[in-house]
């Protein structure tokens, strides 16, 4: 039998039809990115997460749009993302926060649930007195708690937080007994001004301001070395005291998010964190802009975790690792 021949024009001609009938994959990103934010709107986190969000949409070219999700110290947020499809338009602003909902047993899992992006920047958590304490030093503080085991109130953003956890390593490292007070972010510095709590621990970007207006007064810092902002308020560390934990922000995103979409965030969040406005915003509320990759990021991570162990460890908050989703 003869054998039909096609001319080979019409064979391109079919072949060209049938690839253009199906629709080229969209080059990320092409839609609005949700950037989840863990705490509540107009706080420290929520401001400095907002900024970074619309400077990374000038990067990307789409909206990348802020939304709150508080709740348990951040595990509202970090199991929203963990849940979420690993397509890159579901994006976490971390922070210290990541490690402590994980080791605290807020959440099942552990921190490395979440793929990273990298980091932001840090900044320093100060134990602040109200103005017209009689406490003119941290050698002062300690010397009167002391000598009052259980007396004292130092008042944090929630159980298990890097603010709460600060404050154990502080009073630990003083050799003082308190009570902690988790009186929540928003109450925190209202506690110190109303005098229900004694003293407190939180992120410099929400003190800066009061500390500037003379109505609290900035003891230490359980940080490396000084902060710039505040340079006559000396470290922990400077004054013979082992305590030092720094609250960290950055991006997470869900699990197995594709190595090109987060390498197109990490460069977004990158430029975003040394535009002019974040580092505008840095310059006045005191943080650092420090950005680091993954792999520098995830240094940081395990680093820190150790620390967030061992203090939560010592004040019988942390939960084990058995029965935790990796």
């Amino acid at each position: 039998m003869a054998r039909r021949r096609f001319p080979v024009h019409r064979v391109l001609v079919a072949v060209a039809a049938a690839l253009l009938s199906f629709p080229a994959a969209a080059e990320f990103p092409d839609h609005p990115i949700d950037f989840i934010i863990p705490f509540g709107a107009g706080d420290g986190a929520d401001i400095e997460g907002r900024v970074l969000a619309t400077e990374m949409s000038k990067v990307l070219g789409v909206p990348v749009v802020p939304v709150n999700k508080p709740g348990a110290g951040g595990a509202v947020t970090y199991t929203n993302v963990k849940d979420a499809k690993p397509d890159g338009y579901t994006v976490a602003w971390n922070s210290t926060s990541l490690l402590t909902t994980t080791n605290i047993g807020n959440v099942d899992y552990d921190y490395n649930a979440l793929d990273q992006i990298g980091q932001v920047e840090y900044q320093s958590m100060p134990f602040a007195v109200r103005a017209d304490a009689p406490w003119k030093t941290m050698k002062d503080f300690a010397a009167d708690c002391r000598k009052s085991p259980g007396k004292y109130k130092i008042a944090n953003s929630t159980t298990g937080s890097g603010t709460h956890l600060a404050a154990i390593a502080i009073a630990t490292a003083i050799g003082c007994d308190v009570i902690h007070l988790p009186v929540g972010a928003q109450r925190r510095n209202a506690t110190v001004l109303s005098g229900e709590a004694d003293a407190m621990v939180g992120p410099l970007t929400g003190l800066i301001r009061l500390a500037q207006a003379g109505k609290i007064r900035l003891l230490a810092i359980p940080s490396p070395q000084r902060n710039p902002l505040i340079p006559d308020v000396p470290t922990m560390k400077e004054l013979g005291y082992d305590a030092e934990l720094l609250l960290f922000r950055g991006l997470s995103v869900p699990k197995g998010t594709p190595r090109a979409v987060k390498e197109k965030l990490a460069d977004a969040m990158t430029k975003a964190a040394h535009s002019k406005a974040f580092m505008d915003l840095a310059a006045k509320n005191g943080f650092t802009v420090d950005t680091l990759g993954v792999d520098a990021f995830e240094k940081v991570l395990a680093a820190e975790d150790v620390k967030v162990k061992a203090i939560m460890k010592a004040a019988g908050l942390y939960q084990s690792e058995k029965g935790k989703k990796q």
